[in-house]
């Protein structure tokens, strides 16, 4: 079986790398529009209404005007912007955060896909909350890094465009980043985390890393505690592992260039404190090959087709 895809944003970061993933498969036929023909608002629109799925790789205001050209009953959407992540109507895009969510994928018309830091944050957290190992309640917060690509055409321009402006830099100072209500809604928290992001001098990778005083949980829970019920969230999963914690450093780039997600937890017993460590690429498990996997559950394909894991 074949399936036709039109990517709508095709040429920026994201849709060149999901393009880079469908490239070479004989399950899937992609459908191009040239340069002059992507800006006619009708080819567009008869390109969204003529493909079995559409792939959404667009600024938020642009991916609701074009699921608003989509009349066609049978063309299926995956949104890789932010617009729907907590939209009613949709369904999340993180096929191992919940059981039975890549059933809910498989039969959906509409799937959001998860933004690159809160697939760290959630993998990390939901299980944990999930198993009451932490309160709903509990004030949380996330910090991380990404690779400049993570911030478009623009800002890989700004780092390699001649002297990088920074080898780090912290922003979203104002704690109002669009990431927190997706974070909040789908690890079933009753507050916002603290969210503290950073972009590096690095082209791809994602670090995120969420800190817990064990010793002020109800439960006190261990590292082995915490660990346990990652492992069994994510048992079995090719693509998210959690790896031991006993190591010296954890570094950005450890899963760049692939479509995995790797889950540590680190920290010290006798303290009573633990570092919840994931490292993703952002281009990939964080946006692109999450796409292409979700692509794939809808499709009926396997899972981890196109994915390098």
């Amino acid at each position: 079986m074949t399936v036709s895809i039109f990517i709508d944003g095709g040429h920026g970061t994201t849709g060149l790398e999901i393009a880079e993933r469908l490239g070479g498969r004989d399950d899937v036929a992609l459908i191009v529009l040239d340069d002059t023909r992507r800006k006619d608002a009708a080819a567009r629109a008869e390109a969204l209404n003529d493909a079995d799925f559409v792939i959404l790789c667009l600024p938020d205001d642009a991916a609701r005007e074009a699921v608003g050209l989509i009349s066609s009953a049978r063309t299926r959407v995956i949104d890789a912007s932010s617009a729907h992540r907590v939209a009613d109507g949709w369904i999340y895009g993180f096929a191992e955060l919940e059981s039975g969510q890549q059933s809910a994928i498989a039969a959906a018309p509409r799937v959001a896909n998860p933004g690159c830091y809160p697939t760290g944050f959630l993998a990390l957290v939901r299980p944990l909350v999930r198993a009451g190992l932490i309160p709903s309640g509990w004030p949380l917060s996330v910090n991380a890094m990404s690779g400049y690509s993570g911030g478009g055409k623009s800002m890989i321009a700004e780092f390699e465009g001649g002297e990088p402006p920074t080898r780090a830099r912290a922003y979203g100072l104002d704690l109002a980043h669009k990431h927190i209500a997706e974070m909040r809604k789908h690890a079933g928290l009753d507050h916002l985390p603290i969210f503290q992001p950073g972009v590096a001098d690095t082209y791809r990778g994602m670090i995120v890393e969420v800190p817990l005083p064990l010793h002020a949980l109800p439960g006190k829970p261990t590292l082995a505690q915490i660990e346990a019920a990652l492992s069994e969230a994510y048992a079995g999963s090719p693509i998210v592992h959690v790896a031991p914690g006993d190591v010296k450093f954890v570094r950005i780039e450890d899963d760049a260039g692939t479509d995995r997600l790797t889950l540590r937890v680190c920290g010290n017993d006798a303290n009573g404190q633990a570092r919840l460590i994931a490292t993703l690429d952002n281009l990939g498990k964080g946006a692109a090959g999450a796409a292409v996997q979700n692509l794939n559950i809808m499709a009926g394909f396997d899972a981890t087709a196109g994915l390098t894991l």
